[in-house]
């Protein structure tokens, strides 16, 4: 006599997982009933799991036609639906049938898929109360699962302390708990392609640091985490690291994938090296619109606007399809190259050929683009006939490019819209106060400091990062707080004295104070980038190239110095500002001096 076939081998589920239409799952629901199959919890939970899939209505019918529905089945059919973002409305129905219900409660196994739902608007307020319930219903220690549910939600809902405080408590966190955290990190600092702030620079150290203790828990890294990693690397500039997570990838047969090789294309170029990222770019075989973009962008940055271009004709030759992004970057090159005419029809193409509707962010390249060239009636023109408001960024293109051209009434347009859109940003009251102070209309700087006084806006500091020895450094303008501060200040010394042997005469008109002449050289000799100069020209080899990243954009007077300081100390200097990137060598920069 045979032997039953086990339960997880049975004919009906067999034909279960072969049902890829409502039809053949009626028939196989039938044959359930038929047999009796259907009062089985087994089997009734991969009806249930397999009929989400294909109509949500009949699985819930299904489940309503259950006598007493185990806990076991409503975590099948939530977690089922919970899947799809059109149906997780209905899994938080069932949630709330089990909150109900005069017996039941949920378990370690009802939270985490409803966590995983609300990763994402609009269910992200869904998630805080539900951390209330895993306390009420679960008995400490929490399950491994929930807690890495909940991690990974608070990381998506942008609490990384909370995130990072939970991972903590976990004794033995696996490869998806460590992956979770360095993404987060990785991803929160490159939120702003080029930082502008403290916080994206110490949650890029703090992936890097996260790491370092990854590797000392005998986790193994796998592509993810080298992702999340060479991130955190392009975001800081920090060549050493990055160069040597790619040799980790080499060293330990991890894929290249086109999710690392794109990482890596990134990094290379933001830390200035990029005939490395256009090495690594050729030899990648699976380059898809995203690697295209790293490249795109990695080229506009650096001021390669035909590189660029070239690169968006070939991109599309190749029959990938451009997106939002690719737009952007492409139209920054054309911005940054003074490649006017090519830049508009790039933008006319959206529409006419690609079929895309131009969105804010192609707006504000546009205005850039048109700006940048002082075709600023052109500019303003653009932004009033915008089929949709402009936001804070146009108006600050438009701020920027009337700094550049000298067009106060422009300008003083531009910050009234700036100030009822973001009264709290330092960064448009500077722009207007630079102009004012440029032709020592001091009254005016005194007025828009005023400004800022009334609304409580405090001038973001500058500061800049320089990498030693595969070591980070952190200079603020006028800090002293270095080990090395008095050797560099002797240094700083040193090179204004270089420096007038060149003719230099500090650009006093970037200072926006009305103070003496002398007080405000002392005021520019000190600013972040001269001070990180200095340092790697007392600490790095005079071979190496000196590579520096700014928070601010560089001021005038620090761009003609820092040409001058290439010519007279022989030394390649790469400045990555928040614009873009600026090649010294030979006492001139790769801008061309337009940025």
């Amino acid at each position: 006599m045979k032997s039953k076939s086990p339960i997880f081998k049975h004919p009906i589920l067999l034909k279960l997982q072969k049902c890829h239409c409502l039809n053949t799952l009626k028939q196989a629901h039938g044959q359930m009933v038929t047999t009796g199959l259907a009062l089985e919890t087994y089997y009734l939970s991969h009806l249930l799991n397999t009929s989400s899939n294909l109509a949500s209505t009949y699985a819930l019918a299904i489940f309503n036609c259950i006598p007493s529905p185990t806990v076991f089945l409503y975590n099948t059919l939530i977690s089922s639906l919970s899947r799809c973002s059109d149906q997780i409305h209905l899994a938080f129905s069932l949630y709330n049938r089990i909150l109900t219900h005069k017996t039941l409660q949920p378990n370690t196994f009802t939270f985490p898929s409803l966590f995983k739902a609300c990763g994402s608007d609009p269910w992200l307020h869904y998630g805080l109360p539900l951390h209330a319930h895993v306390l009420k219903f679960l008995q400490p220690p929490c399950d491994h699962f929930v807690q890495a549910s909940l991690l990974n939600f608070y990381a998506k809902y942008g609490k990384l302390c909370v995130s990072r405080y939970l991972f903590n408590q976990v004794s033995e966190p696996d490869l998806a708990m460590w992956n979770t955290m360095l993404v987060a990190y990785a991803q929160s600092a490159a939120c702003h392609s080029y930082s502008t702030s403290f916080e994206d620079a110490d949650m890029s150290l703090e992936a890097l640091y996260l790491f370092g203790d990854m590797q000392l828990s005998q986790i193994k890294p796998n592509e993810v985490t080298v992702v999340a990693l060479i991130s955190a690397c392009s975001n800081l500039g920090a060549l050493s690291q990055g160069a040597w997570a790619h040799g980790y990838v080499l060293r330990n047969n991890l894929k290249l994938n086109r999710f690392v090789g794109t990482a890596l294309v990134d990094m290379y170029s933001k830390c200035g090296c990029l005939n490395l990222a256009c090495q690594l770019f050729d030899q990648l075989s699976d380059r898809d619109t995203f690697c295209y973009n790293a490249m795109i962008g990695g080229f506009a940055a650096h001021g390669h606007g035909n590189q660029a271009l070239e690169l968006y004709i070939k991109m599309k030759f190749e029959g990938l399809v451009p997106d939002d992004a690719t737009i952007v970057v492409t139209m920054f090159a054309c911005s940054h190259g003074g490649l006017v005419e090519q830049g508009l029809e790039v933008f006319r193409s959206m529409k006419e050929v690609l079929g895309m509707e131009p969105k804010l962010e192609h707006y504000g390249c546009l205005i850039d683009l048109l700006g940048r060239a002082g075709r600023l009636k052109e500019a303003e023109e653009r932004l009033q006939d915008m089929p949709m408001k402009p936001n804070a960024i146009l108006w600050r293109s438009l701020l920027g490019a009337a700094r550049l051209h000298g067009n106060f009434r422009m300008g003083e347009v531009a910050l009234k819209h700036l100030i009822e859109l973001e009264p709290q940003t330092s960064g448009n009251y500077v722009l207007l106060s630079n102009m004012y102070a440029s032709i020592a209309r001091w009254n005016d700087v005194k007025r828009v400091r005023m400004l800022m006084k009334d609304h409580r806006v405090n001038k973001l500091p500058g500061f800049s990062l320089v990498e030693v020895n595969g070591a980070m450094h952190e200079f603020l303008t006028g800090d002293k707080t270095h080990p090395f501060s008095k050797e560099i200040y002797l240094k700083i010394g040193e090179i204004n004295r270089r420096l007038q042997e060149y003719g230099h005469k500090p650009r006093t008109s970037e200072v926006l104070f009305d103070v003496e002449e002398e007080d405000k050289e002392d005021v520019l000799s000190y600013h972040s980038e001269r001070l990180a100069i200095a340092f790697a020209i007392i600490a790095s080899p005079s071979s190496l190239p000196i590579r520096i990243i700014k928070n601010l954009r560089v001021c005038g007077d620090c761009h003609v110095v820092t040409k001058l300081i290439s010519a007279a100390y022989q030394r390649d200097i790469v400045v990555r500002d928040r614009n873009r990137f600026h090649h010294f060598k030979d006492g001139s920069c790769s801008c061309l001096d337009y940025w």
